[in-house]
């Protein structure tokens, strides 16, 4: 190739040939190396996440949670809804919950399902006819009447109060016994108070408005 030289000239010479062909080759690698670090120096880093628990599937109103019902998933910090829940498993929806969505106290029957209804209060309410409690749905508004079972007669208790939850998986009545259904209303203190009479001794029942 390079005739009369010595061989460690030539070899030299065949060097920078080769490196004066590939210059072109070598040039793009090295800008493409260049620009993959600036990319990687500009990126933002890697945002926060927390752990949060969400439905593994569909779940509806009144659902007893089990532990096969919630995964554990990482959120970005600033996407984590103040209220999420830490420990969800043994409590009762109050309202469905789709697949995905995370666990928040308001979407639970307890202390912080008041904090989506304020000015309500939270009110377990057993219903003799279970049947008819199995035709209820979070988010009806319905009145309740009190019936005396000694004489028949019937008394407005309560007065659009609205259906926060129908449980299932619960015991049926007091210590276990068969006792209807119960629903999870909101109602005022007062009507609170007088229910809570009312299912002592009466039959409560439910008529919608319109």
């Amino acid at each position: 190739m390079f005739p009369g030289l010595p061989p460690t000239r030539r070899r030299l010479r065949a060097v920078r040939h080769q490196l004066r062909r590939r210059r072109r080759l070598i040039a793009a690698t090295l800008t493409a190396v260049a620009a993959l670090a600036a990319l990687r120096t500009l990126a933002p880093p890697p945002a926060e996440t927390a752990e949060v628990l969400v439905a593994a599937r569909d779940l509806p109103s009144g659902a007893l949670l089990a532990d096969d019902d919630l995964v554990a998933r990482e959120w970005p910090t600033d996407l984590v809804p103040a209220d999420a829940s830490a420990v969800a498993a043994g409590r009762v929806l109050a309202a469905p919950l789709g697949r995905g969505e995370v666990v928040t106290d308001v979407r639970l029957v307890g202390p912080g399902l008041a904090l989506a209804h304020p000015g309500e209060t939270i009110v377990p309410v057993r219903l003799p006819d279970a049947g008819m409690a199995a035709l209820l749905r979070a988010g009806d508004v319905v009145d309740l009447m009190a019936t005396d079972p000694g004489t028949g007669d019937a008394a407005l208790v309560a007065r659009d109060v609205t259906v926060l939850a129908t449980p299932t998986g619960v015991p049926e009545g007091p210590a276990g016994g068969k006792g209807g259904a119960l629903v999870v209303v909101g109602a005022s203190a007062d009507e609170a108070v007088t229910l809570a009479g009312a299912a002592l001794t009466q039959f409560l029942t439910v008529s919608w408005n319109h």
